[in-house]
């Protein structure tokens, strides 16, 4: 492994390895390899896998520790060497500790933590889970939930409140994330995904594949490793990963299935930088520094030599005179290597003399018909003042938006029925205010002494007009004329509204009204009463016939 880190990438971690005798103690199975035999097995495995850090975690023993660690080291394989660890809730942990760590700190480290028995590494500690974890956490090291779905997982028993604690930062499943859904209700995904009220975290927790190892073989199954994104690989930057594990936990399930278009790296050739050579991480996507440490000279230069000038007259003028100045005056060449996505992962050589084309050519040195665009369809490239210039503008904000939705026709579908169905739903809501304010209208019209003349004498009843002055505010005949005036006029109504209105009607007893204190002459209220009954049977029958 070289000595130069220059950028961060994913390395293949195995975070739960155990010594040769783990097998056979606690499987009951036998790999047939002596303590030499199995270490060295061990080492094959993991370089052929391209594993390159490795966590040791025998079940309260660190005894095999630097035997396996000698073994592994000098291949340039960092060991985080630990052990596994059960609460006395009966919860298993794993904890990890630095490369540096020697096996008689180790040995302290447990006895810190104590044990019941310290000569079986079975029985489970004094402490509680909170106690565990805040120990560890003390002396150093990193400590995460083992198999938390599983028997003896924090998940499987239930203890949220362990769950929530900030300094735990790391459960390991089995599989994906996924293949949990519906698992006892969908409980262990949700938790995982921080959408559990009663196991929600302030920060998600970082979610690892570390299965138990006991032989090497177990290292190809995809749930004993993970991908943890450091520049060096060593425990400090290992802790610090898990603090962001968005950007630099991931699960072999959630490796890209397509290729990936990337720079790889950048070298000038003759001019102010001859001799430099920049090598970029696959995910870099923004350039960050001081003032006067080259970011804007960076830029340009990657934008020269895949001729994408910029679209600005303000940028196009800064990146003429930026290559001007470090290319052109002694002819200066860039070369980038990349690898196209569109050409299915296929790496090309793209070369730029100042003044001249760009020349793209194979991985067999071949000149391709290929331009530099058609090997990264969709790159944008921003300088500092161009983003100051998105920021000022709403249409240029919308547009770099824009590329990160679906450009497939199901988006444009279901844009367009959004649309429709909010256009629907305005003209339903403009009606019901419009048959809204004429109900409105004609409650008020129905309230006044010449509405209910004209309702008695259009329900042939002109006898009861003299009668209707002494009457006409009073609450319960301002009901009942309103509602003999609907039903009158209103027979064509829905069935609905037939009903609603038989209903209404039925509430209102002519007795109410004959037993009213304003009522001063019998006769006119028992002919009141009388067309009461009769309109009301007659509302009654109607309803029948609906």
């Amino acid at each position: 492994m070289s000595d130069q880190y220059t950028y961060a990438k994913f390395w293949r971690c195995a975070l739960q390895v155990n010594p040769v005798g783990y097998n056979g103690t606690y499987r009951g199975a036998d790999h047939g390899l002596d303590e030499a035999g199995y270490n060295q097995a061990l080492l094959q495995k993991c370089v052929e896998l391209g594993i390159t850090v490795v966590g040791l975690a025998d079940h309260g023993s660190v005894a095999s520790v630097d035997a396996l660690r000698e073994m592994l080291q000098p291949h340039g394989i960092v060991v985080f060497p630990g052990f596994e660890i059960a609460s006395n809730d009966k919860t298993h942990y794993v904890c990890l500790f630095s490369e540096e760590t020697t096996g008689q700190q180790l040995e302290r480290y447990l006895g810190n933590l104590d044990l019941l028995d310290p000569a079986d590494g079975v029985r489970p500690s004094r402490l509680s889970s909170e106690q565990l974890i805040e120990k560890v956490d003390q002396l150093g090291g990193f400590i995460y939930a083992a198999h938390c779905t599983q028997d003896s997982g924090l998940l499987k028993n239930r203890l949220n409140h362990v769950w929530k604690l900030p300094k735990l930062r790391s459960a390991q499943i089995p599989g994906a994330v996924d293949d949990l859904a519906g698992v006892e209700s969908d409980f262990y995904r949700k938790v995982l995904l921080n959408k559990d009220d009663a196991y929600r975290r302030e920060r998600p927790i970082a979610v690892i594949n570390a299965k138990d190892v006991a032989k090497p073989e177990d290292l190809e199954q995809p749930g004993a490793t993970c991908l943890i994104k450091m520049t060096r690989p060593n425990f400090a930057a290992f802790k610090v990963a898990f603090l962001d594990p968005g950007s630099r936990i991931r699960l072999n399930s959630q490796q890209a299935e397509s290729p990936i278009g990337k720079v790889l790296r950048m070298t000038v050739t003759g001019g102010y930088l001859d001799g430099v050579r920049v090598d970029f991480s696959d995910h870099l996507n923004t350039v960050i520094g001081g003032r006067g440490t080259g970011k804007s000279t960076l830029l340009e230069c990657l934008r020269y030599a895949l001729d994408f000038p910029p679209k600005g007259k303000q940028a196009l003028k800064l990146h003429q005179e930026i290559i001007k100045e470090n290319l052109g005056r002694a002819a200066g060449r860039l070369e980038l290597v990349v690898v196209s996505s569109s050409q299915n992962g296929k790496q090309y050589t793209v070369s730029r003399r100042y003044g001249e084309p760009p020349i793209v050519r194979d991985l067999g040195g071949n000149v391709s018909t290929l331009l530099p665009r058609d090997l990264l369809p969709g790159i944008d490239i921003y300088g500092q003042n161009e983003i100051y210039e998105l920021a000022q503008d709403e249409t240029s904000r919308v547009q770099l938006l824009d590329r990160f939705l679906p450009q497939d026709g199901d988006y444009e579908t279901k844009s367009a029925d959004v649309h429709r169905r909010l256009t629907e739903n305005q003209r339903k809501l403009v009606k019901s205010l419009s048959d809204l304010d004429d109900v409105k209208a004609h409650r008020e019209v129905l309230q006044t002494p010449a509405a209910r003349e004209a309702v008695a004498h259009e329900i042939h009843a002109p006898h009861l007009v003299d009668f209707l002055c002494p009457l006409q505010r009073h609450p319960l005949v301002d009901r009942a004329f309103a509602l003999l005036a609907s039903a009158h006029g209103q027979v064509g109504l829905p069935v609905e509204a037939v009903h609603a209105l038989v209903i209404d009607s039925g509430e209102l007893r002519a007795q109410q009204i004959v037993d009213a204190p304003v009522a001063k002459t019998p006769t006119h209220m028992g002919d009141l009463h009388d067309l009461l009954v009769q309109r009301h049977g007659g509302l009654i029958g109607l309803r029948r016939m609906a």
